[in-house]
């Protein structure tokens, strides 16, 4: 594709643009014993890229086309994954049914957009799947095709390990996913979907009380602490923004905000997004906030030479413990803010050995 004129990033394909290419070569296969290479498809928003042919064969009743995916220049885990679409006619007015090949997960836990029991294609590829069937069945005069669509990717069991599918309940292999079909470099839209996805699996199990960490230590001291199920943990990693936006639309009852002290500085200040190249601390700000807290002007000055979060709470001292508290009750304050509900909103601090340096909003925290 393409380079973005001013990101420099090469867009690419998502899984289910691949897949649903591939169907669209496997299914002109089984209707005319001819497959298309280069398939074209019509994503969603009307573009009609090209994809090239790694796999393509026709046996009696059955035929498969490969694509091998193209992420473009995103850090996506099914970058360079095969991924196959096997067609096979079904009987008659029966329509298009999707099953689960090697490497495909399967849903097991309630609150996803499909049922228990499916295979974990979502509905935007699945949509795209249909309509590319379509196409050809009305290019060739056919009737609305009754098939069996499957789908696999080869490793994939393996790569899933490398994705939060287990944590959404999804078992032995990846999500076909895309809602546009096009992959935005380190636009990070799978790990957003997941937290989304999380927030509706937890919602869907009754729970009234969901912890979103920063990373694994934050996560695993709330857990410590609340005994927490699985399925009430969130790893919203920077995205704290897309967290709060989408609890404000399906909001639960309680929420633990939990994380390090410099991600936290930087929510506190108003900063949705906590990745480093998208936001930073103001230091000046944490110095004058220490100065308020009592500290004396030559720990306010090296407060304000810091050259990270990390190093003005080293400055604070004895003052760390009010520092970190202040910061988490500003924290709590955006979140409440963003959120715009009756959440429950608690933060806590945590340090690099799992400790709590602050715990705000909580019944009994300081």
């Amino acid at each position: 594709m393409a380079r973005d004129a001013t990101a420099q990033l090469r867009r690419g394909w998502t899984t289910g643009a691949c897949a649903a290419a591939a169907a669209r070569a496997a299914f002109a296969g089984l209707l005319t014993g001819r497959f298309p290479d280069p398939v074209s498809l019509r994503l969603p928003r009307g573009q009609t890229p090209s994809f090239a042919l790694a796999l393509a064969e026709r046996q009696g009743e059955f035929a498969r086309a490969g694509i091998v995916k193209d992420a473009g220049d995103d850090p996506d885990v099914t970058h360079g994954a095969l991924i196959i679409a096997e067609l096979a006619w079904a009987a008659g007015g029966s329509g298009i049914r999707f099953r689960a090949g090697e490497g495909v997960g399967t849903v097991t836990l309630p609150g996803l957009p499909l049922g228990i029991g499916e295979p974990a294609i979502n509905p935007a590829p699945r949509a795209m799947i249909a309509a590319a069937l379509a196409d050809v069945a009305e290019a060739n005069g056919a009737p609305s095709p009754d098939v069996t669509v499957t789908i696999a990717i080869p490793g994939g069991a393996a790569l899933a390990a490398r994705t939060m599918n287990a944590r959404l309940g999804i078992v032995g292999g990846l999500s076909v996913l895309g809602t546009t079909g096009i992959v935005v470099p380190y636009s990070c839209a799978s790990w957003i979907h997941a937290i989304h996805r999380g927030i509706d699996i937890a919602r869907a199990a009754g729970l009234d009380h969901i912890a979103a960490a920063t990373g694994t230590n934050s996560e695993r001291a709330v857990q410590r602490l609340y005994e927490l199920p699985e399925q009430a943990l969130i790893d919203m990693g920077d995205f704290v923004g897309g967290t709060l936006k989408y609890l404000r639309r399906h909001p639960v009852a309680r929420l633990t905000l939990a994380g390090g002290f410099g991600k936290l500085a930087k929510l506190a200040q108003g900063h949705l997004d906590l990745h480093s190249s998208r936001s930073r601390v103001d230091g000046a700000a944490l110095a004058r906030l220490l100065a308020t807290l009592g500290a004396d002007p030559q720990a306010v000055a090296g407060a304000a030479a810091g050259a990270s979060a990390a190093a003005i709470l080293e400055r604070a001292g004895e003052r760390q413990a009010a520092l970190a508290g202040a910061v988490a009750r500003q924290a709590r304050e955006v979140a409440l803010a963003t959120l715009s509900g009756d959440t429950a909103v608690e933060v806590a601090v945590i340090d690099r050995d799992g400790g709590f340096l602050a715990h705000v909003g909580a019944a009994g925290a300081a």
